[in-house]
């Protein structure tokens, strides 16, 4: 078509300069038309069919022809009465022979410009024909189906009736069956409600061999069904609160469940018991979540649990007791810690080790009970006091660990014993018995008084403290009975009195770094009163007894002096420690008896040094009628030499310094001593300058006799020569 439509565009301007040739406009129609058109398509599509190439009847090698020339309308006749064997192609058929292919194309569609409506109205009546057939046999099935339908509708009436009858005959019957109906609907209803009420207040099949079953291990599965049990009991209760009270069902669910709940309670004790038995044999413990659920749903039978916490506290304290031995003699594995045995030689060290070992231990079973128990939220502060009244947990707790360090109770107390009676220092002693001490409070804060532990290391404590007293009376005893050197001139602390006091110093610091910082003031000097008592007062009373003793063999030994020096030694040693308060109060007090004594002995030597000895004697001496210059040391001449020697006295060093209070260890003491003597010393002469002035001592020119020597009957002068404040005298 593509092809065509080029050459039919050029027809119209070839045609334009020819004449109009009827061929040519034929081919210009046929080539210009649309075949693309679907309706001629299938126009020429069906003739196409029906005049489509066919062979031919040949009778004896000749072809049969038809007329051409005959006429349409006879051939139109010819082809309708023909009948439905003949094909409208135009070819008649012939008798017999074979047939042969047109060969002239052109005589096919000449036939069919000639028989078109022929071939079409043949077709046509063929079609109608067939369904004409078609629709005689359909008809003949349509009277068979009539028959049977008729026949049906008969069948049908006598069932109807039949069913009619049958309804009327089963009335009753269908009644019945509709309160049967109705009948099962409602105990499907009951049987609904009953199935959530068992459901509710009864233990499924597994639920129960959960809590039956020796196969189903203690878990969360066996929780859930106890759990389950108790809110039964529960809601059973609640329930029988109601109007309807106690009911049969209600008493024969909480029979059940209590039986139930029974069995899971024994249950959880068989296994906390095996569990117990083997668990306690481990040095290190750690307790699982199941465990410690279990524990905590015993606790609603304290007689189960009682029992099971007697093999666990049986069997920790075999553990811990066989562990205590193995560390005493065998050490740790490998040999690392050491056995604590090989530091018997010792003391401080061996009781330490074996009491900080106990300690460790307790430490770690007080962890796994608080892990055992679950009770971890609250933590004390390190040494406070624990309150063990105020859970049924810490009472537990209290009780279990008590009964495992029970078993450490023998070996550690002979070996402690053992150790403080062979003690020979008391300062060693002393150190053991506060180590015992300490750890003695420390266990009580932790595991309580009434422990058999604590009351061991009380006892334990109690023996130290008792053998350490005995060893330091024995050791003031013993001081007592020392005699001081009586060829040693020297006015210093003896050396067996220097070291008592090391002896002291050390249990004093001791002493200081067992405090804990929250003691009462009184608490703190009541803890050393004692010792102080027993170190301090022999010293005092050797010092005292010494040098009474050794001056009365040595009558020139300044004993003044010694006591003095020996007494703030001991204040010395003692000043440091506020606990020593009371102590160095009586020191305090004999050194101020022992200073006023010196300074009356200083005074009177000062006195005599200065030559106003005699003449301060006569003024206080004399008789109140009698002048003071007829007293034979008052004399004028006598006052003359008094006051030229006290002149020559306050040239001296004599004024700034005395030699035997050089000897003082305190610098202090020296100069208060000293001054005090000055001050008296000042005191007399003023006292000789009135009496010399006074016109009833009868001393010729007094004022000239006092003004002939320094410091010229001049108080004030002698005052600023001493160094000394008038208004200290004042």
């Amino acid at each position: 078509m593509t092809a065509i439509s080029p050459s039919s565009s050029r027809i119209p301007s070839l045609s334009s300069s020819q004449p109009q040739n009827p061929i040519s406009l034929r081919l210009y129609k046929v080539l210009s038309a649309n075949f693309d058109d679907h309706a001629t398509r299938e126009a020429l599509d069906t003739l196409a069919e029906l005049y489509a190439p066919s062979t031919s009847k040949i009778t004896k090698g000749k072809e049969v022809k038809v007329d051409s020339e005959r006429d349409g309308d006879a051939e139109d006749e010819d082809s309708i009465s023909a009948g439905p064997g003949v094909k409208p192609t135009g070819v008649v058929a012939a008798a017999s022979g074979p047939t042969i292919e047109e060969s002239v194309a052109g005589d096919i569609a000449a036939r069919a410009r000639k028989n078109l409506r022929r071939d079409v109205e043949s077709k046509l009546a063929e079609s109608s024909r067939q369904f004409l057939k078609a629709f005689g046999e359909v008809d003949k099935q349509l009277d068979t189906l009539q028959e049977h339908i008729g026949l049906m509708r008969t069948r049908c009436d006598e069932a109807q009736m039949q069913l009619h009858e049958t309804n009327k005959a089963c009335k009753s019957l269908l009644d019945r069956a509709g309160s049967l109906r109705e009948e099962r609907q409602g105990v499907a209803v009951r049987q609904s409600i009953i199935t959530l009420f068992l459901s509710r207040f009864t233990l499924n099949p597994e639920e129960k061999d959960a809590i039956a079953s020796r196969e189903v291990p203690v878990g969360p599965r066996f929780f859930a069904a106890m759990d389950k049990a108790a809110k039964i009991r529960d809601d059973c209760r609640v329930l029988m609160t109601g109007d309807e009270g106690d009911t049969k069902a209600g008493i024969d669910i909480l029979s059940a469940t209590a039986t139930q709940l029974e069995q899971a309670y024994d249950k959880i004790f068989r296994h906390c018991s095996f569990e117990f038995r083997q668990m306690g044999r481990d040095a290190s413990l750690d307790v699982d979540p199941s465990m410690r659920e279990a524990v905590r749903r015993l606790r609603q039978r304290p007689e189960l649990l009682t029992e099971a916490l007697a093999y666990l506290s049986q069997t920790r304290q075999a553990t811990l007791l066989s562990a205590f031995m193995d560390a005493l003699t065998r050490g740790g594995p490998g040999g690392l810690p050491r056995p604590i045995e090989l530091h018997a030689h010792d003391p401080l060290r061996y009781v330490g080790d074996m009491l900080a070992w106990v300690h460790q231990a307790i430490a770690a079973e007080r962890e796994f009970l608080e892990s055992l128990f679950g009770i971890r939220g609250a933590r004390r502060m390190v040494g406070a006091v624990r309150q063990f009244g105020e859970s049924e947990e810490e009472g537990w707790m209290g009780e279990m660990m008590d009964g495992a360090v029970k078993g450490l109770c023998g070996p550690l107390k002979v070996r402690v014993q053992q150790t403080v009676r062979s003690q020979e220092s008391s300062i060693t002693s002393y150190k053991i018995a506060n180590l015992l001490g300490f750890y003695m409070f420390t266990m009580q804060r932790t595991i309580g008084k009434e422990a058999l532990l604590s009351k061991t290391l009380e006892e334990l404590t109690d023996l130290a403290y008792s053998l350490f007293y005995g060893a330091i009376e024995t050791q003031g005893r013993s001081l007592l009975r020392v005699p001081l050197d009586l060829d040693d001139a020297g006015v210093s602390p003896p050396l067996v009195i220097l070291d008592h006091a090391q002896v002291l110093r050390e249990m004093m610091l001791v002493y200081e770094s067992s405090l804990l910082g929250d003691e009462a003031e009184e608490e703190l000097q009541a803890g050393f009163r004692d010792i102080l008592d027993k170190m301090v007062d022999p010293a005092i009373e050797m010092c005292m007894t010494g040098a009474e003793e050794k001056k009365r063999q040595r009558p020139g030994w300044d004993k003044a002096v010694f006591v003095l020096n020996t007494l703030a030694y001991l204040q010395s040693v003692l000043e440091p420690f506020a606990f020593t308060v009371e102590k160095q109060d009586v020191v305090q007090g004999l050194m101020e008896g022992k200073v006023l004594q010196l300074i009356e002995e200083h005074y009177k030597d000062v006195l005599a040094d200065a030559g106003l000895a005699e003449i301060a004697a006569a003024c206080a001496s004399r008789q109140p009628n009698e002048p003071l210059s007829h007293v034979t040391a008052a004399e004028p001449a006598a006052l003359q030499r008094a006051l030229h020697r006290f002149s020559e006295w306050l040239s001296g060093e004599g004024v700034v310094h005395s030699p035997r209070l050089s000897s003082l260890s305190v610098q202090s003491l020296h100069t208060r001593i000293h001054q005090a003597a000055l001050e008296r010393l000042a005191h007399a002469y003023e006292c000789v300058c009135e009496e010399v002035k006074k016109p009833e001592n009868k001393y010729e020119a007094a004022a000239t006799l006092l003004g002939s020597e320094r410091p010229f009957g001049q108080v004030r002068l002698l005052w600023q020569i001493f160094g000394l404040q008038e208004q200290t005298v004042a």
